[in-house]
């Protein structure tokens, strides 16, 4: 299955913000931390770039989608 295919029917889009939904102790990483969607590898698993505050890559992980939450960074709407 080539890349472009698994992209169509991967329902996490390139670039979304994610969150862990379980640690994975292999890669240093823990629940809730957040990384960025950089490839897609199949309709059910994604490469995840984890950055240190400076920007430098500490991981680049491929991970199930069903172990991701996709994080909504919208601005939210101001109660008048």
């Amino acid at each position: 299955m080539s890349n472009l295919n698994a992209a169509s029917q991967n329902p996490i889009e390139m670039l979304a913000v994610v969150a862990l939904l379980r640690d994975l102790p292999e890669e240093g990483l823990l629940r809730g931390e957040a990384g960025t969607v950089v490839e897609h590898l199949s309709p059910t698993a994604v490469d995840v770039e984890f950055v240190d505050p400076d920007g430098r890559t500490r991981a680049l992980v491929a991970v199930k989608t069903d172990d991701l939450l996709v994080l909504h960074l919208d601005p939210v709407p101001q109660v008048a």
